[in-house]
């Protein structure tokens, strides 16, 4: 886009924010680790088995243990990965000594037990988020994580995110400037509900709907989102308020289908979040707005909207025009000159593989390379109390102050 053009653009867009997509460009090197690497997953519920299929796209990489106390799953995942050694009990996959790296996709409930093992037996720990359905099982995790010199990675995705960490760069600088509100969203039309057997199995497999275990809404899918707020402000809610209720599956669950939660920040900012099972509508994605411009996440995707009187930053110049419904914006992809140059500057928009996939390629590259981890156990630990106290302001209908001591 020529300066000309530029101008004419953000002329003709005053008043109207205009759009930036953040697209980072990717090396061809990925799912390449230096070195081999054993690796065993626990819980082939549905994210051990989308864990086991992000992982055959790795070289250097062998599925050499699966585990499941459920016959049916673990069957399920031995489909996927019919190489790999089965076990019905992870001590025994531990006690066999043939994995370096574990992945735990169990109920969080259950974390704490495979984690502590795992780490026990000097192997590297991927532990699924949120870490655990109470804090104290959540603190717990992350002391034998200090105690230990293995990797450990919780599984909040978004800070392994391409997309989360090029729009970061820019959220931090003076782009968006003065934090003036944010907003989160999780929708999807689903019952968590899964088929089972006996009683026994009922409970077993519908622990997302067990009240003695589960975090609802705001742990399970809210904690996640949160941690983005975390660790771009670097902030922490004091407070935590909400109210929740059934409003479609009415099958004599006792957890809310829809909840509406509001966290307040230090120095007055307050995040609005919103969660249903009940309706598909916008999906996921979190929004921060700001004095100069507006970053919306959608874990594919972002976008900045530039207010029209927000200052220029050179970078705008690189940058091609997208519609977003009735106003025109601009989209901005990093590194936009050499793909320009190559005639590919639309193909730099997205992600070609999956949140869970680039969780997985920081956790190996920890373990093969000594990276940094991408969510360390104590920020896993945060996002985790944090998500539970929100589900917990949301059933009793209280609001809920957090200590910050709590969150360490």
């Amino acid at each position: 886009m020529t300066e000309i053009d530029r101008r004419s653009f953000l002329a003709r867009s005053s008043g109207v924010a205009a759009g930036l997509a953040f697209a980072p460009v990717l090396g061809a090197a990925m799912g390449k680790l230096n070195a081999p690497v054993r690796v065993g997953v626990v819980g082939c519920g549905r994210q051990g088995r989308a864990i086991i299929a992000e992982l055959s796209s790795f070289e250097n990489v062998t599925l050499a243990a699966i585990c499941d106390s459920e016959p049916r799953r673990l069957n399920a995942g031995n489909r996927r990965a019919p190489d790999a050694e089965t076990f019905a009990d992870h001590t025994q996959m531990l006690d066999a000594g043939k994995i370096d790296a574990v992945f735990v996709a169990t109920p969080p409930h259950l974390h704490r037990t495979v984690a502590e093992d795992a780490l026990k037996a000097g192997v590297h720990v991927y532990c699924e988020a949120p870490l655990a359905h109470t804090p104290e099982d959540a603190k717990a995790i992350a002391s034998a994580a200090r105690g230990s010199d293995r990797v450990f990675q919780s599984g909040y995705l978004a800070r392994a995110n391409p997309v989360y960490q090029l729009a970061r760069t820019f959220f931090v600088s003076d782009a968006v400037r003065t934090l003036v509100s944010m907003d989160a969203v999780r929708a999807r039309k689903t019952s968590w509900r899964t088929p089972a057997r006996d009683p026994e199995a009922e409970k077993r497999l519908n622990w997302r709907l067990d009240p003695s275990v589960t975090t609802g809404l705001a742990g399970e899918w809210g904690s996640h989102q949160f941690d983005v707020f975390h660790w771009y402000t670097g902030l922490y809610p004091d407070r935590v308020s909400g109210f929740g209720s059934i409003r479609v599956h009415e099958d004599g669950r006792e957890v809310h289908d829809t909840i509406s939660a509001t966290l307040g920040f230090p120095g007055g900012s307050a995040l609005t979040y919103n969660a249903t099972l009940a309706n598909s509508y916008q999906g996921r994605h979190e929004l921060f707005r700001g004095e100069n411009a507006a970053i919306k996440l959608a874990w594919s995707h972002g976008w900045m909207f530039k207010e029209s009187d927000a200052p220029t930053q050179g970078w705008e110049v690189y940058a091609n025009r997208q519609q977003f419904h009735n106003d025109e914006g601009i989209t901005l992809i990093a590194g936009a000159t050499q793909l320009a140059e190559q005639g590919k500057l639309k193909d730099g928009v997205g992600l070609p593989h999956t949140s869970l996939w680039y969780g997985v390629e920081s956790f190996l590259k920890s373990v093969t390379e000594n990276a940094p981890v991408a969510c360390s156990a104590d920020k896993g630990v945060r996002s985790t109390i944090v998500g539970i106290r929100v589900h917990e302001a949301i059933t009793s209908g209280q609001s809920i102050t957090i200590d910050p001591a709590e969150l360490g």
